[in-house]
């Protein structure tokens, strides 16, 4: 009884298997208006929303989860100031069908960029801040490559006013806001939709093989500096840690595209003894400051996989978290990191093979407080990366 239970289970599951199809959307494309809720410098009793534009990507898919890059501008004025400002985000999006229609949420992070004289009157304010976008939205298809989306989001930044142009201490006013509401309605373009036929049970458990992973055991340390992102200069950072890289996604321009996250137990901060609220030096004393950091976002594109010699682009982002308050006795002990990195991994063996890249590695603390010197370090990376077994990491 219990062996024909079990075939006529087998049976029936994949009979239904054999007889759906799903729809597998590799790109995501879209572009529409958008309406930011409030203005920049919109205190209580002065409030005009700000219109503009969004652009995002979202790339293939794994269990309903993308990669997304976001971008926005607004314009506007208020209280006779003019308001100029740009997003340039990423985070992950989540998606399900239900009916015709697709819904997502996606939590996104990145850089705010506004205007020098955005406070009332024409006042100077802060230029960057970091950015949060949460929430979500829905698209109904028009054809099968096109849809309507309409996206409602809530928007953090943390802007400020500063003193002047020529002393840029930042500070806050009672009732600059920091939370806005952005409303986006446009067209989603699907470049390729390819109907893939569910698989039974028998046909899975004959197919399945494991996923390509494996561990990196790396080093980092500082050659040189960048201004790119951040403001201070004179530090030094040396990190080692563990890496983690999972084929999870298709390919894309040509690349094989993993995701990566990083544990790093050994984080080294050599910075200037005495700093002032920038971060500037005021004396040749260094001093330093051990740490610890996480980052459990990333992915890589990796090409000519299944070569001797491959290369690599990796992005990952985190935090990190120092024993004392990092770059300037003002600013904070946390920081949100960015790490991008390009290099070439070499076959040693059916099991390890060698990485060597340089990268640049900015972490900040996103105006948690006033100070927020941070640092783009130029650095210097090496890794042996063992392939864990199953099949090899190609």
């Amino acid at each position: 009884m219990r062996k024909m239970l079990t075939a006529g289970l087998i049976l029936t599951s994949s009979l239904v298997a054999c007889a759906q199809t799903v729809s597998r959307i590799p790109y995501q494309i879209y572009g529409g208006g958008s309406r930011f809720s409030n203005s920049f410098n919109g205190v209580p009793g002065s409030e005009n929303p700000l219109y503009g534009w969004d652009a995002s990507v979202a790339f293939p898919d794994w269990h309903h989860l993308r990669f997304k890059l976001d971008v926005s501008g607004f314009a506007g004025t208020n209280l006779n100031a003019p308001q100029h400002a740009f997003l340039i985000l990423g985070g992950v999006q989540y998606e399900r069908e239900t009916h015709k229609e697709r819904v997502f949420v996606h939590a996104l992070f990145g850089d705010a960029g506004l205007n020098r004289n955005w406070g009332a009157s024409g006042s100077p304010g802060g230029t960057a801040s970091f950015a949060t976008v949460l929430a979500g939205g829905a698209d109904s298809p028009m054809s099968r490559h096109f849809a309507l989306r309409v996206e409602g989001d809530m928007v953090r930044t943390n802007f400020a006013m500063i003193l002047s142009e020529m002393d840029p201490v930042p500070y806050r006013i009672p009732g600059l806001p920091q939370y806005f509401g952005r409303l986006t309605a446009g067209v989603v373009w699907m470049p390729k939709i390819e109907k893939v036929r569910l698989q039974s049970p028998e046909e899975i458990a004959s197919q399945h093989q494991p996923m390509e992973q494996e561990l990196a055991f790396e080093d980092a340390g500082s050659f040189g500096h960048f201004h790119v992102f951040a403001y201070s200069w004179w530090s030094t950072l040396n990190v080692t840690g563990i890496e983690y890289a999972r084929h999870s996604w298709g390919r894309f321009i040509g690349a094989r595209m993993d995701y990566v996250a990083e544990a790093l137990p050994v984080v080294i901060l050599r910075q200037p003894a005495k700093t002032d609220v920038f971060g500037d030096q005021l004396s040749q004393c260094k001093k330093t400051v051990p740490g610890i950091g996480i980052a459990p976002i990333g992915m890589r594109l990796l090409w000519r996989d299944g070569k001797a010699w491959k290369p690599y682009y990796t992005i990952k982002g985190g935090m990190v978290g120092f024993t004392q308050k990092a770059l300037s006795s003002y600013a904070s002990y946390q920081d949100f990191s960015l790490q991008q990195s390009i290099g070439m991994m070499i076959r040693l063996n059916d099991r390890w093979d060698l990485r060597a890249g340089v990268s640049d590695f900015h972490f900040s603390n996103a105006f948690v407080v006033p100070s927020n010197p941070g640092i783009d370090e130029m650095m210097y990376q090496g890794a042996l990366c063992y392939h864990l077994k199953g099949r090899r990491m190609k």
